[in-house]
This record gives structure tokens, sequence and C-alpha cells, in this order.
């Protein structure tokens, strides 16, 4: 049965993929922006986002059509954790349902590796931000959890990794692995909260926490 629930999200998810934000394009790398974080192999994927006007919401190809659907979503902010960070750009990409990182044929860049299951946005004034997507599957070896990778690039600063989205009722994810994982921007690991017709994770980030050379 298709609920009022499912409109909404739906509505929400499609506006969010085809909407024009009057953010305006992001900058691209600077030379004069401080090197923080340390080696981050793929983070000059954050700028692949061609010429879209990035907005505080995306839809990732395949939402629509694979299970389960996730909305990842949650606010942005300075060092401090209460001041908002806007104009703050979050990179992600994961695997489908098979473990894989499909690729179409046509990618280019960072895009051979990591698929075309990715996606940005540009946080609002008040940090906000939203992604929709679906659930990965585990590699197929079953060598690391389900995960969804998290790139940042705010101004000032290059780019760097944040602690992977991860799922605490993953059989994958052992107390040892948890207690593996640096929290960059703070802990990733989340139970999915089914709400209004959908997954859902909360998650809040903190800019510098744990980020190597980030003072």
């Amino acid at each position: 049965m298709v609920t009022k629930a499912f409109f909404s999200w739906t509505l929400i998810a499609l506006l969010g993929f085809t909407s024009i934000s009057c953010n305006g394009q992001s900058p691209k790398f600077s030379k004069s922006d401080k090197p923080v974080g340390g080696a981050c192999e793929g983070c000059e994927a954050v700028f692949e986002f061609g010429d879209r006007d990035l907005n505080p919401v995306d839809t990732l190809p395949g939402f629509m059509f694979s299970d389960p659907k996730l909305k990842l979503f949650g606010k942005v902010y300075q060092k401090d954790g209460k001041t908002p960070a806007g104009g703050v750009i979050l990179y992600i990409y994961h695997t489908d349902r098979t473990g894989v990182y499909p690729q179409k044929g046509n990618e280019t860049g960072w895009g051979k590796r990591h698929g075309y299951l990715r996606g940005w946005v540009k946080t609002d004034e008040s940090g906000n931000y939203a992604f929709y997507t679906f659930r990965p599957a585990a590699y197929q070896d079953r060598s690391e959890p389900e995960h969804i990778h998290l790139t940042v690039k705010e101004p000032g600063k290059t780019a760097y990794y944040l602690d992977d989205f991860l799922f605490e009722d993953d059989p994958l994810l052992t107390p040892e692995k948890k207690q593996s994982f640096p929290q960059r921007g703070g802990s990733g690991v989340f139970l999915p909260i089914y709400q209004d017709g959908i997954f859902q994770i909360k998650r809040d980030i903190v800019l510098g926490i744990n980020i190597p050379d980030y003072e």
C-alpha cells in the first residue's frame, strides 16, 4: 500500500535531485587552503560534481529502485559544536546491493573506482544536509562491514575524509572493529530508524574533531 509518507519523502527526494540552489557552484581547489587531515586518497572526488549547482539535498542514482531506502541527514557544526557550518561540501559514495561499486562504463576521474552511486551536497546557512540513497551491501569477500564513505571540503581547508557511515545492526561490525575507528568528525555508527516510510540516520558532524593538523 502506498502511503502519504511515501509520497512525501519521494517528492522531497526528487526535488533534492532536480532543484537548483541559490548557493551557487562550490569553489575548486585553492593553493591557499590549509592542508589538514593527512593523506586522503580519492578526496579529489569531492570536486567531481561537474557544472551542477550544489544544494543541501541530493538523491543518489538508484534510490527509487533499490531497497532498503535510506535518508542520511543532520547538521554540520564548526569545531565548537554549536556554530552551524554553511557552505561545506559533503561527498558520499557506496556499493550497490551486491557489494560492488557499480559502473556504467563512461566514468571519469575517481568515478572509475567509486562507481556511480555517489552524491554531493553543500550545507545551507544552518548547516543542514540530506542524502537520499539506499543501504549498501558489504564487500563480496565480507572483509568489511557495510559502509558509506564520506569526504568533507570546508572553506579554507583541504578536503579530508570522515569516519564512514556504519550500521549498528551489521553482524560484521564487531566490537573490536568499532573500537578501531578514529571518530573523525565524530562517530559514524548508527542504527537506522524506520520513520515516515523510510529508514533514517541522523548524523550531526563537528568539523575538526580528531582531524590531524586542523588547528
